[in-house]
């Protein structure tokens, strides 16, 4: 009985450290992959276009992950303006929930001092510690 009590306290405990931990998937994770691929899937829908990501930045917690990405051809040939997105797990699917806007010097734009704040207001669920500093 103690050592059955003792897995279950570990199991709890391994559980609770992974669900409060902020941390970027390894290149071939699965969960990796699931990322981008939507990330993909919102290009390919809004743009026509297939494209790979050259990840710059990835964290994820909580099921809400960051990512800051430079988008290039599948041939390498060409190269797109970088997206950077906010991305939420429902249900253990990806989906974006928005992607920055990158015009510099626009008011609501990833370079406003205030899109930060203002994303967060827009989705409180979202924890902090995913963007970057």
């Amino acid at each position: 009985m103690k050592i059955i009590l003792s897995l279950f306290l570990l199991f709890i405990s391994i559980f609770a450290f992974s669900e409060s931990n902020i941390y970027t998937p390894p290149k071939g994770n699965k969960e990796r992959a699931a990322i981008m691929d939507a990330l993909r899937k919102e290009v390919k829908y809004y743009h026509k276009i297939d494209v790979v990501f050259k990840v710059r930045y990835l964290k994820v917690k909580n099921g809400w992950a960051w990512a800051e990405t430079m988008p290039k051809s599948k041939d390498g040939k060409s190269n797109y303006e970088d997206i950077n997105a906010l991305l939420h797990n429902n249900k253990g699917v990806w989906k974006v929930k928005e992607i920055a806007c990158t015009e510099i010097e626009t008011q609501g734009c990833l370079d406003d001092p205030n899109y930060f704040k203002d994303l967060k207001k827009k989705f409180p669920q979202m924890p902090l510690e995913i963007l970057p500093k």
